[in-house]
C-alpha cells in the first residue's frame, strides 16, 4: 500500500553551497568552501560533527605519510597536527597510527568549520531532492523544525553511503561483483586499563597468531567474535581505544540492518572485553567498558559512478591523472570475507594475501573527474563514495583520504558556483588553487 503526503514548505535559498555528511569530507568540504568565499551549509544526520572519527570512536589516524612524507596535506593536514598538538602522549613528529582523543578532535572540526563561516544544522536528515534534468533544485531536510527546503547552486554529497545520489535517482555501484560489502565494525573504548602491562605485553594483532584475540575467536564463551581481527591505541590515561571484531551483511542503506547491527555490535564489544579480561587479566581484569560508539563502522555501501572510475589498476600503476586532485598512499585495505576469515582461524592463511602495499615515497594520483556523475551537473562526491572499483575502496575510503576529496570538492564547487557547471570547472585553475592551499600534488 503507497500513501501520498503533500505539503507546502519553506524554500530557503541563502546558500551558494550545500553539503550533506559531517565527517572528514564534509568538514573539508566545508570548511574550503566557506574559506572560498561561498555561503556554505553543512547538514549531518548526527549531533556531532567528524563522523567516524569522533561518534565512530575510530582508536586512530590512518597514516598520513609515505614512509617519507605527509601525503595528506591542506586541510586535512591541519586537522591532524591541530588534533595531535592536544594529546601530551603523541610526538610532534608522529604521523602514522597517531591515536585519537575523540573530544578533541570534535573541538577541532567545530572551531574549524564554523571559524571558516559555515553554517551547521544537526540532527537533520536530508529526505527529498528536486531534480530537473541535469541540476538538482533544492533538498527538502527534517528534523525538530519539520520540513525545510534548501536551494543551493553546488551540492556536495559526503554522506558515506551516496544518499543524495541515490535520492536524485542516479546511478551507483554497491559492495562487489556479487554485491557483498566490507564488513562493518563497532568501536568501543575501555578505561583503567594497566598502561604498563599494555605496553609491555606481546602484540595484540591478527599478525600475531599467538595472540589473545585468537583465543578469544576460538573459545565458545564468546560466540559474535569469531576472527582475531583487533587495532587498538591508548588514548588517554589507562584508556584504550580499540577497532576490533567484524559484523558481516550490514546494509548501510537499510536502517533495520543499521539498527541490528548496532545492538549486535554493543553485544560484541562487551563479549570481547570479557575475553580480554579472561585471557589478558594483569592488562584488563580491572578495565572498563566505559563506551560503544553510537555508530556502526560502515566500511562500504554504495560508491557513485563518475565521470572516472578509480580502479585497483590505477592502485598497482601508481597511476598519475591530469586532473588529480590528491595523492593517496594507503595499503589496499580490503577486509576478510567470511569464507577468508574462516580459513585464516583454521591456519591455511594469514589474510594478508589481498593485501598491496606502496614502497616508501610511492602513491597515486585521485581524479577530479572520480568527484563528480556525468548526468548532473551542480552536484559533487566526497569520502568513501568516490567514483571507484571495490578493490580500491579499500584504501581511499579512510579519513585522511576523505579530507582530502573534501577540500577538493569543496574548493571545485566555489569555483562552479560561478560557472554553475561542476564539469566546467577549470581543472589546472583548480589543480593551482588546491596546491596554493597546501595539498600535496605532482
Amino acid at each position: 500500500m503507497k500513501v501520498q503526503f503533500s505539503q507546502e514548505i519553506t524554500l530557503k535559498e541563502e546558500y551558494d553551497i550545500i553539503i550533506t555528511g559531517g565527517g572528514p569530507a564534509g568538514c573539508a568540504a566545508a570548511i574550503a568552501a566557506a574559506r572560498g568565499g561561498a555561503r556554505t551549509l553543512l547538514i549531518d544526520a548526527s549531533c556531532s560533527l567528524g563522523g567516524m572519527g569522533t561518534i565512530g570512536l575510530v582508536p586512530a589516524w590512518c597514516p598520513f605519510s609515505d614512509k617519507e612524507k605527509i601525503v595528506y596535506k591542506g586541510i586535512a593536514e591541519e586537522v591532524f597536527e591541530k588534533a595531535k598538538s592536544e594529546m601530551r602522549h603523541v610526538k610532534k613528529e608522529d604521523s602514522d597510527w597517531v591515536p585519537i582523543d575523540t573530544e578533541a578532535l570534535k573541538r577541532v572540526y567545530d572551531r574549524l568549520t564554523c571559524g571558516a563561516g559555515a553554517d551547521v544544522l544537526f540532527s537533520t536528515q536530508v529526505v527529498y531532492i528536486s531534480r530537473k534534468e541535469d541540476r538538482i533544485e533544492y533538498v527538502v531536510a527534517a528534523n525538530k523544525s519539520g520540513l525545510t527546503a534548501f536551494g543551493g547552486k553546488v551540492f556536495i554529497d559526503c554522506t558515506g553511503d551516496a544518499d543524495l545520489f541515490a535520492l536524485a535517482g542516479l546511478p551507483f555501484e554497491y559492495g562487489d561483483e556479487d554485491h557483498v560489502v566490507q564488513p562493518s565494525t563497532h568501536c568501543f573504548t575501555l578505561a583503567n586499563v594497566n598502561e604498563y602491562y599494555y605496553r609491555n605485553s606481546p602484540v595484540l594483532h591478527m599478525n600475531n597468531p599467538d595472540c589473545a584475540a585468537y583465543s578469544i575467536a576460538r573459545s565458545e564463551k564468546y560466540p559474535l567474535i569469531t576472527d582475531a581481527h583487533c587495532c587498538h591505541s591508548l588514548q588517554g590515561p589507562g584508556t584504550v581505544g580499540f577497532n576490533a571484531g567484524h559484523i558481516w551483511n550490514v546494509d548501510a542503506t537499510d536502517p533495520l540492518s543499521i539498527s541490528k547491527a548496532i545492538m549486535e555490535g554493543r553485544e560484541l564489544a562487551y563479549q570481547y572485553h570479557q575475553g580480554l579480561k579472561e585471557y589478558l587479566p594483569e592488562t584488563f581484569g580491572a578495565s572498563y567498558l566505559v563506551n560503544t560508539a553510537p555508530v556502526v563502522g560502515v566500511r562500504e555501501s554504495r560508491r557513485i559512478l563518475g565521470e572516472y572510475v578509480l580502479t585497483c589498476e590505477d592502485y598497482m600503476e601508481r597511476r598519475t591523472f591530469p586532473d588529480e586532485i590528491g595523492r593517496n598512499c594507503y595499503f589496499l585495505d580490503v577486509h576478510l570475507t567470511k569464507e577468508e576469515r574462516d580459513k585464516v582461524m583454521r591456519g591455511e592463511s594469514n589474510g594478508e594475501e589481498g593485501f598491496q602495499s606502496y614502497g616508501p615515497g610511492e602513491s597515486h594520483g585521485i581524479p577530479y573527474g572520480s568527484l563528480i556523475p556525468k548526468e548532473v551537473n551542480n552536484l559533487l562526491a566526497a569520502g568513501r563514495i568516490i567514483s571507484c572499483d571495490h578493490r580500491i575502496l579499500g584504501s581511499v575510503r579512510v579519513m585522511p583520504v576523505c579530507l582530502v576529496t573534501g577540500q577538493a570538492a569543496g574548493t571545485a564547487a566555489v569555483m562552479a558556483a560561478k560557472t554553475g557547471d561542476t564539469h566546467k570547472v577549470d581543472r589546472n585553475r583548480l589543480r593551482n588553487k588546491l596546491k596554493e592551499d597546501g595539498v600535496y600534488l605532482l
